[in-house]
C-alpha cells in the first residue's frame, strides 16, 4: 500500500466491474493507477498499456483483477519485467500465482480486497476494515 503508483490489469472495456471501482477509488485516494489491457489503449479515455512490461520500473507493483488463468501469465509476464509486488484480488488467484510468485520472489497478497486496506476506507470497506482491526484480524 506504500507504492504510490500500481499497475493495474482486470479493467473491462465498458468502464464497468469491480477492476473499474478499484482504478476509480484507488485514483481518487491518491495513487497514480496506470491500466494495463491486453486489447486496447484505451478505457473511456484513459490509456492503457498492452502488456505489464510496458510499465515495468514505472510502477511500484500490480494489482489483478483478473481470471485466474489470465492472472498466471500476468504474474509470469510480471516476474519477468522485475515487478516485486502483486495484489492479487478475490477470485484472481490460483495455486500456481502464488506459488510463481514466491518462487520468484514476489511479495503477493492473495484473496483480500485492496480497497480494505487502501485508506481512508469509504462504506463497506471501512467498516470491514475498522471490525478487521478491532478482532486483530488485518494483515501485518
Amino acid at each position: 500500500m506504500a507504492q504510490k503508483t500500481l499497475a493495474l490489469a482486470g479493467v473491462r472495456r465498458r468502464g464497468d466491474g469491480f477492476g473499474h471501482a478499484i482504478r476509480k477509488e484507488m485514483t481518487q485516494r491518491g495513487w497514480d493507477v496506470r491500466l494495463v489491457h491486453h486489447q486496447t489503449d484505451e478505457i473511456q479515455g484513459l490509456p492503457c498499456v498492452r502488456s505489464v512490461k510496458e510499465v515495468a520500473g514505472q510502477v511500484g507493483g500490480l494489482i489483478l483483477v483478473t481470471h485466474p488463468n489470465v492472472t498466471e501469465r500476468l504474474v509470469r509476464e510480471a516476474a519477468d519485467a522485475g515487478i516485486r509486488r502483486i495484489w492479487l484480488q478475490p477470485g484472481s488467484a490460483s495455486k500456481e500465482a502464488v506459488r510463481v510468485c514466491e518462487e520468484r520472489g514476489i511479495a503477493v497478497v492473495s484473496r483480500e480486497c485492496i480497497l480494505m486496506y487502501a485508506a481512508p476506507g469509504t462504506f463497506p470497506h471501512g467498516l470491514h476494515r475498522w471490525f478487521r482491526g478491532l478482532l486483530g484480524r488485518m494483515p501485518r
